[in-house]
């Protein structure tokens, strides 16, 4: 089976399957080869896998993976910007790919090809994170402001006596604050965890308390709860908080905490 878009073969020889490769390498598709391979890699470190039954992808933008039958993880793999090229010798298809800065190689060669799939492929759809409670957590560290303006995070997961506070902090007015987050829609009980906070953190530093409890969007009745206990509720979209992560890359906490 061949067309433009996708190519397929089917238990080919080495020969046939060398042509399909090279052709594959000339108009930068995306090659998925599966069978029999022994992997060499030498740069950074060296290294060598024996053979084994295994898929080989290789990307229009030069990166490769090799990936057992198991797992999600390759094995061996390459970041974007290798050339390849493919040869037969002894019986045996190698496929090698080089890289120059760091200077590194992979030769993996097959002795027996079960298929070689070779296909155009595009994409252009953005990827959206929908964050855990944990990376709101981090969001918020990371970008106070998504509480409100003037907030100073001071730690988070704090140790109180019935359990952890998510966030702590000071207002631009100097009032200590206590953050609940929740990644769902909050509920009564979710009220009643934020409360049982209070007293014991006022035992400690005798101070004007603010506590918030943080969550999408409140359930049915919950409102009239806070209020009625004198707790505050900010709407935080769990997408808005991926951003922030997506925008901040590796940043790290420690950063905002140095004073």
């Amino acid at each position: 089976m061949a067309s433009e878009k996708l190519s397929i073969l089917k238990k080919p020889t080495l020969a046939e399957a060398a042509i399909t490769i090279e052709r594959a390498f000339t108009q930068r598709k995306t090659l998925i080869i599966a069978g029999d391979c022994s992997v060499r890699y030498t740069g950074r470190a060296n290294s060598t896998l024996e053979n084994g039954e295994r898929l080989l992808i290789i990307k229009s933008d030069g990166s490769l993976l090799v990936h057992r039958p198991t797992g999600y993880e390759p094995v061996n793999w390459q970041p974007s910007g290798a050339i390849f090229h493919v040869e037969i010798k002894d019986e045996t298809l190698m496929i090698q790919g080089v890289r120059r800065k760091p200077h590194e190689s992979v030769k993996v060669m097959f002795t027996t090809i079960l298929t070689v799939n070779s296909l155009y492929l595009k994409d252009s759809g953005e990827f959206i994170l929908h964050a855990s409670e944990d990376d709101m957590h981090r969001a918020i560290l990371l970008k106070p402001e998504l509480f409100e303006t003037g907030f100073k995070p001071i730690s988070w997961e704090k140790h109180v006596e019935p359990g952890f506070v998510d966030i702590y902090g000071e207002d631009k007015n100097g009032k200590m604050v206590i953050i609940e987050v929740k990644r769902k829609t909050a509920t009564k009980e979710n009220v009643l965890q934020l409360a049982k906070y209070i007293e014991p953190i006022k035992a400690k530093v005798n101070r004007e308390i603010r506590a918030v409890l943080i969550a999408p969007a409140l359930a049915k009745d919950v409102q009239g709860l806070l209020t009625s206990m004198g707790l505050e509720f900010k709407a935080l979209d769990p997408k808005d908080c991926a951003t922030v992560l997506k925008k901040s890359g590796n940043s790290k906490l420690e950063t905002f905490f140095k004073n």
